[in-house]
């Protein structure tokens, strides 16, 4: 999994539909304080995964205590979080200018990748809202710092280094 965190003061999606215009059938999704993650998934991503991810965002340490340091955790400051799924993160640009996304997880386990991922970080008390699952979204955000982290599984995590 690869996911790009962003420390945010406020963030939003919402979903357009085939003629350009917001969709209707889907509430706007906000956030206050928290992170803005989009997230993309392989075929080789699991439960694995899915768990060591979730327990590193719930305790990443990039909120600012009282003496200004980054020390505190999003659940230590009551933070929100909005996950969008994001293939284009496992673009591959070596060839070429246009990208290749052979590398992106196939929908079907993509979707129930991401989605074990929000019900992983729900479980640590921290509310998510999320974007639609192969969407065309139009997401937005206040970065606060800015404070942008990426995140990768397959170099970040201990046993797949």
């Amino acid at each position: 999994m690869r996911i790009v965190v962003q420390r945010v003061s406020q963030a939003s999606v919402d979903v357009l539909n085939e003629l350009g215009t917001v969709d209707p059938t889907f509430e706007l999704q906000q956030i206050g304080p928290g992170y803005m993650i989009l997230v993309g998934v392989s075929d080789a991503d699991g439960e694995a995964e899915v768990s060591w991810l979730a327990h590193k965002v719930l305790n990443l340490r990039v909120f600012e205590d009282g003496q200004g340091k980054m020390n505190r955790s999003i659940q230590d400051i009551g933070g929100e979080i909005l996950s969008i799924s994001q293939f284009t993160l496992y673009a591959d640009v070596h060839k070429g200018n246009r990208p290749s996304f052979v590398k992106a997880g196939a929908p079907m386990h993509a979707e129930l990748v991401w989605r074990d991922f929000n019900d992983a970080l729900r479980s640590g008390g921290v509310p998510v809202r999320e974007g639609r699952f192969g969407a065309h979204m139009r997401v937005g955000l206040v970065n606060d710092g800015p404070v942008t982290i990426v995140i990768d599984t397959d170099v970040d995590m201990p046993h797949k280094a």
